[in-house]
C-alpha cells in the first residue's frame, strides 16, 4: 500500500509539473450538488459570525485548502469506494492506510492542525469518515470545538450530528448533498458565535425534532433486474455512496426492496463491474 501511494503521488507531482499554469483551479475539479452546496457553506459560516476557510478531503490529494485560481491540481480519478474501478484500496483498513500515506506526502494539513487554529466543521460521508478516523480521533483528543455532520460513528471529543433522511422534505436536494444542507442549517441555528454551544445544540435539536418526518413505506416492489439497473446507474454517478445510503435512496424514491435481497444484488452487481 505504501508503494502504491508513493507511485500515485509521484504521478500527481509529475502531472503538476507538466501542466504548469494550465492546470485547472482546485474548485474546477469537483462538480455536482454536494460540491456546489459545500462552496456555499463559507457564506453561511460567515453570516453566523465565523472566519472561514474551505478545505476538501480528497482520496487523490489528501486534505487541501480550496482557494479559487490559486490552488491547482491535475484531473484525477480516485475514490474510497472499495467496489469501483477507481478504488484506491480494497477494504476500509487499506483506505485508512492510503489516507495516512497520502497525508504524509501531499496533504496540506491534518484535522488536528486545523483544530489548533479554531473551530472545525466537517461534512463527511461514512466511507470518508472511516478512512480519516485516526485524524478524527486526534482532533477529538485536542479538546477544541469540532462538529461532524454525517460520519460513521461517534468520536470522543467531536460533536456528531447523524445524517437524517427525514429532513430532506424540508431541506430539499439530493441524498448526497443532505449532510451539507444540514451543516448550513446548523449554522443558521448557531448561537453566541460558538459552533457547538449548548444554546446552538438546543436550537438545532428543537428544529430537527419538529421538522423531521418518518419515511413512508407505501412503496412499489421492484424486480431483480430493475434493482440492478438502479445500482449500476447510481454507483456510476456516485462511486463513493455506501450500500446503506444507496438502499435508502431507492426507498426514498418510493421503491421497495428487502435489505438482505438488496445486499445480495448489490454484491452481485458490483462484482460484475
Amino acid at each position: 500500500m505504501k508503494q502504491r501511494s508513493s507511485n500515485w503521488q509521484k504521478r500527481i507531482q509529475e502531472a503538476t509539473v507538466r501542466g504548469g499554469s494550465s492546470l485547472p483551479a482546485l474548485t474546477e475539479l469537483y462538480r455536482g450538488d454536494h460540491w456546489t452546496r459545500s462552496r456555499r457553506l463559507t457564506a453561511a459560516a460567515s453570516a453566523a459570525g465565523y472566519k472561514t476557510q474551505l478545505w476538501v478531503a480528497s482520496a487523490g490529494l489528501g486534505l487541501q485548502p480550496v482557494e479559487p485560481e490559486v490552488r491547482t491540481a491535475p484531473a484525477y480519478a480516485a475514490t474510497f469506494s472499495t467496489r469501483h474501478a477507481d478504488s484506491v484500496a480494497t477494504s476500509a483498513a487499506e483506505n485508512a492506510q492510503w489516507w495516512g500515506h497520502l497525508q504524509a506526502g501531499t496533504g496540506q494539513a491534518t484535522l488536528q492542525e486545523l483544530g489548533q487554529q479554531g473551530p472545525v466543521l466537517m461534512v463527511l460521508s461514512e466511507v470518508y469518515a472511516s478512512a480519516m478516523e485516526e485524524e478524527l480521533l486526534a482532533l477529538g483528543a485536542l479538546g477544541g470545538e469540532a462538529l461532524l455532520i454525517g460520519g460513521l460513528r461517534e468520536i470522543p471529543g467531536v460533536h456528531r450530528v447523524k445524517s437524517d433522511a427525514g429532513l430532506r422534505h424540508a431541506l430539499g436536494g439530493t441524498l448526497t448533498s443532505l449532510n451539507v444542507r444540514m451543516a448550513a442549517t446548523w449554522l443558521e441555528h448557531s448561537k453566541d458565535s460558538t459552533l457547538t454551544s449548548p444554546a446552538t445544540q438546543k436550537a438545532w435539536n428543537e428544529w430537527a425534532a419538529a421538522t423531521t418526518k418518518p419515511e413512508q413505506y407505501n412503496r412499489e416492489p421492484m424486480s431483480d433486474e430493475d434493482v440492478i439497473v438502479f445500482i449500476k446507474r447510481e454507483t456510476a454517478k456516485l462511486p463513493d455512496v455506501s450500500r446503506t445510503r444507496l438502499l435508502r435512496a431507492l426507498r426514498d424514491g418510493g421503491k421497495a426492496c428487502e435489505q438482505s435481497r438488496f445486499a445480495n444484488l448489490y454484491k452481485r452487481t458490483m462484482g460484475e463491474r
